[in-house]
């Protein structure tokens, strides 16, 4: 394979990894609901591509089950089942406890810095709750969150499970409303203390802690009818 060959392929490979992300965060904020139609080619005009880049994407994302395609109707976003919903959750509990100890990087003062800006904007969701504007803070923690993570592959594994459980939990989000915002404060709360006191693996035990908070809100008010 010459130069040419290989650039080719690295650009394709990267087109195709900004749609996919583009798609992953319009399911996780709910831009794209359970049951709306991925159309090939309405995306490709929009990236500007061809649908081959697109039908790539779609064809990754549909392996974490957050799309599926119909015969006769194509690329479908669908919500995910109980069981599979209880085995994200599972796994996120147990990769988050590994966040502090898998060659993590070192906390900075612009980390803390961040931790703040985010709580003082979580404060402000409490006394005016947005359902948009909470999920953008809280998806810009998890990037803070994931940003300590020096492990490769548990980086991967950390945004695989966060988009698979994003867009359920806020659904539920969305369904409990201002309460949210007080949790989120709560788990800021907790973070910026590890921050300031420069401790990663207290960062991933917080994190397990109000995973496992989020998701007892899930099984009590989305999985609860499902499970009886």
């Amino acid at each position: 394979m010459n130069v040419a060959e290989i650039t080719a392929v690295t650009d394709s490979k990267s087109t195709v990894d900004t749609i996919q992300s583009e798609i992953l965060q319009r399911i996780c904020f709910l831009d794209y609901q359970p049951g709306d139609q991925l159309k090939e080619a309405e995306l490709a005009r929009e990236f500007g591509v061809s649908r081959t880049p697109v039908r790539d994407a779609i064809g990754r994302i549909s392996h974490l089950g957050l799309v599926e395609t119909r015969n006769g109707v194509g690329s479908v976003v669908v919500a995910l089942t109980a069981a599979q919903i209880r085995h994200v959750y599972d796994m996120r509990l147990e990769l988050a406890s590994l966040i502090g100890t898998m060659s993590p990087r070192a906390i900075t003062p612009n980390d803390f810095e961040g931790g703040e800006i985010l709580l003082r904007e979580a404060r402000v969701l409490r006394e005016s709750f947005n359902p948009r504007r909470y999920i953008e803070v809280n998806h810009r923690l998890h990037e803070l969150i994931a940003s300590f993570i020096g492990n490769s592959t548990l980086h991967s594994f950390w945004w695989q499970t966060y988009h698979q459980a994003a867009s359920t939990w806020y659904r539920v989000s969305n369904h409990i409303g201002s309460e949210v915002a007080q949790a989120l404060i709560a788990e800021l709360e907790d973070i910026n203390t590890a921050l300031k006191h420069g401790d990663v693996a207290a960062i991933g035990f917080i994190q397990r802690t109000h995973i496992g908070y989020g998701y007892k809100r899930i099984k009590d008010i989305l999985l609860a009818p499902e499970l009886e």
